[in-house]
């Protein structure tokens, strides 16, 4: 008789902690970069097609223009004067940028600079704590060996500072050591985690203390994630309101003395 097979379960597997955490923290990204790239268009559009309108109007009045107008009048010549070259520019800076990070040595520097940078350099450490901590424990959990699972999680670390710091800490594992020691010793850990690793080791329950602090650096995340988000918020509102709202006032100064002198 034909023995029935078992039902796969249909399921899907749990999300990784740190797949979440980069999402979130791609995700509250993409607003300030979304008002950026608006304040961007919106100013150039009103340096471009705006001001020039107002400049024939004040060439009229046969004044001299109050110094913050024509400073944006000026800024306004130059950016429809280069606005070519500064398209160019751009692309080719981008392009240069691109290639450079392709390079060991590129990367090494733009992510050195990443994890140390302000506001956001904590948040990316934390995010590559629960990326290193996670992954590896589902490794040792499924049984892979310790060397080769540090060899896989350095390669996926997505970070070259953290990458180089477990490659080190997998040749001290090589020669006796236990993981804390190296972990301590690179300083891109923070000491609460290599603490928290080095009780694992003791109690022969790695694995399980390291989904621990993979959990709690998710949560770590979260909380990071809504205090930049609204810290960069009215931030960036203050700023978008303050450009514009600038610029239009400027233009109106020289309206404001005609008819203060009219008045007068």
């Amino acid at each position: 008789f034909a023995e029935s097979e078992p039902e796969l379960s249909q399921e899907p597997a749990p999300e990784q902690p740190f797949r979440r955490a980069e999402k979130k923290v791609k995700g509250a990204l993409v607003y300030p970069a979304v008002v950026v790239s608006v304040a961007i268009v919106v100013i150039a559009v009103i340096l471009i097609f705006v001001i020039p309108v107002f400049q024939e109007m004040f060439a009229g009045m046969g004044q001299a223009l109050p110094l913050p107008t024509q400073v944006v009048v000026n800024l306004s010549n130059f950016v429809k004067g280069n606005i070519i070259y500064m398209i160019v520019a751009g692309f080719l800076i981008g392009y240069a940028f691109k290639r450079f990070y392709r390079t060991e040595k590129g990367k090494q520097m733009v992510d050195r600079y990443l994890i140390r940078a302000p506001v956001f350099g904590p948040l990316l450490r934390k995010v590559a704590v629960a990326r290193f901590t996670s992954t590896l424990s589902t490794m040792l959990k499924s049984g892979v060996p310790i060397l080769d699972s540090l060899d896989i999680v350095a390669r996926t670390a997505g970070n070259k500072v953290v990458e180089a710091a477990l490659i080190k800490t997998k040749s001290a594992i090589k020669e006796g050591q236990p993981m804390s020691e190296p972990l301590a010793e690179t300083e891109v850990f923070p000491p609460m985690v290599v603490q928290m690793i080095g009780v694992g080791e003791a109690t022969g329950e790695l694995d399980a203390m390291l989904s621990k602090i993979a959990e709690f650096y998710e949560e770590e995340v979260d909380a990071a994630v809504e205090a930049l988000t609204s810290m960069l918020e009215p931030l960036l509102m203050v700023f978008l309101g303050g450009t514009i709202g600038g610029l239009v006032i400027s233009m109106y100064l020289p309206i404001f003395s005609m008819a203060g002198a009219i008045t007068g």
